[in-house]
């Protein structure tokens, strides 16, 4: 049997780690080891670690290591006391390989303390671009941390060998939370609002608004110019709470503000999987600058209006409508994002990011990687010459 450790640092990540979790648990020849961390762990960010265990999930370690500060000094004492936390860990429990996913600070504390230790690592959603966020230079280092590499297409598998990872390492598996749209019962409106405790009505627009972390200096003013293009928009607004990012507070401070004096607006915490995918089901259009705008959201056929610089040179299909944070350039993306025509023209839209098959893939690797020398040690893969 094979011992998989899986670090899940919040919900950015758990709902795409879902559906291989449970494969995981289903494989005789697989242990999954589940190590939890970051907001998973705090009760401002929803205390998400109840969701995990309600999933049915064992949970082997949890670290704690988020101060409460959102400030460029707080967050990298954080990623410290993670390393610190996560050593800890690694001292006593040695998994066969450490599945860690996507680009969050947390995350690399994970990856940068099993280093030391000589675990191998697999890497989920490496090559992929952020231009706007710090995300990207991390998820570029723990793609030279790791050891096997599963990316969601072609093109972010030839940047993952560019940097030097030999090809036999790198599996284009799609992305993995397109699995859960073949085994999970997304909710009608009815249920949604019964379990959100408000009306959502028949064509909501969601918005998820996370903060720019290489221009957090001006956090305050993006989200007043975003909040300031929604107010006269006669549809119900669900807002979700960002990350835990460089001035994250200031957009749930501001969203909050905005509520209360908005009678068709509502802020939900978390949402969790099933209800954030069947609120993109029925949403009229996605409004801010999150992943899931990018990846998830063109299985639905829902159009996306996508903020400023923080998704920048990440791969997306025509329902993405970029534009720059700007009043008047929001308010236009959203009412060509809402309108009939723009809706109909994605009829059919396949998504980019797979056919909902990764977790079936990314196990069949987990099953046979090679151990010991072949895997820990790397060769520097060059192209070959013209």
């Amino acid at each position: 049997m094979r011992n998989i450790g899986v670090v899940t640092v919040g919900r950015s990540d758990y709902g795409i780690y879902l559906p291989l979790l449970r494969e995981i648990n289903a494989d005789p020849d697989l242990h999954l080891d589940l190590i939890v961390s970051g907001t998973h762990l705090s009760p401002e960010f929803g205390m998400t670690v109840n969701r995990i265990i309600s999933d049915g999930f064992d949970i082997s370690h949890r670290v704690e290591m988020l101060l409460s500060s959102d400030t460029p000094e707080g967050i990298s004492k954080s990623i410290g006391i993670g390393i610190l936390g996560f050593s800890q860990v690694f001292a006593s429990y040695r998994p066969d390989i450490l599945v860690v996913l996507g680009d969050r600070f947390e995350m690399y504390a994970a990856a940068i303390a099993a280093m030391p230790f000589n675990i191998p690592l697999a890497h989920i959603h490496g090559g992929e671009s952020t231009e706007g966020l710090v995300d990207e230079a991390i998820r570029h280092s723990i793609t030279k941390l790791s050891h096997l590499h599963f990316v969601s297409t072609a093109q972010y598998r030839k940047r993952v060998i560019q940097m030097g990872e030999e090809p036999w390492r790198v599996v284009v598996s799609g992305a993995p939370s397109l699995d859960n749209l073949h085994n999970m019962k997304l909710l009608s409106v009815e249920e949604i609002e019964k379990q959100l405790g408000f009306s959502i009505g028949q064509t909501p627009i969601l918005v998820t608004f996370h903060p720019v972390t290489l221009e957090y200096d001006r956090i305050a003013d993006y989200i007043t110019i975003l909040l300031s293009s929604i107010e006269e928009i006669n549809l119900p607004i669900i807002f979700t709470y960002p990350n835990a990012d460089t001035h994250g507070r200031v957009i749930i401070k501001a969203i909050n503000d905005f509520v209360q004096s908005a009678a068709n607006a509502h802020a939900v915490a978390n949402l969790g999987t099933e209800l954030y995918f069947s609120l993109m089901k029925h949403a009229a259009a996605m409004v801010g600058n999150s992943s899931s705008g990018i990846i998830e959201a063109a299985s639905f056929g829902l159009p996306v209006v996508n903020i400023g610089n923080r998704q920048m040179g990440r791969v997306h299909d025509i329902n993405v409508i970029d534009v720059p944070c700007e009043k008047l350039a929001i308010q236009n993306g959203i009412l060509c994002a809402v309108s009939p025509s723009f809706k109909e023209s994605l009829v059919g839209l396949e998504n980019p990011y797979g056919s909902g098959k990764a977790s079936i893939l990314i196990i069949d690797v987990l099953r046979r990687f090679p151990r010991g020398e072949k895997l820990l040690i790397k060769h520097f893969y060059d192209f070959p010459e013209k």
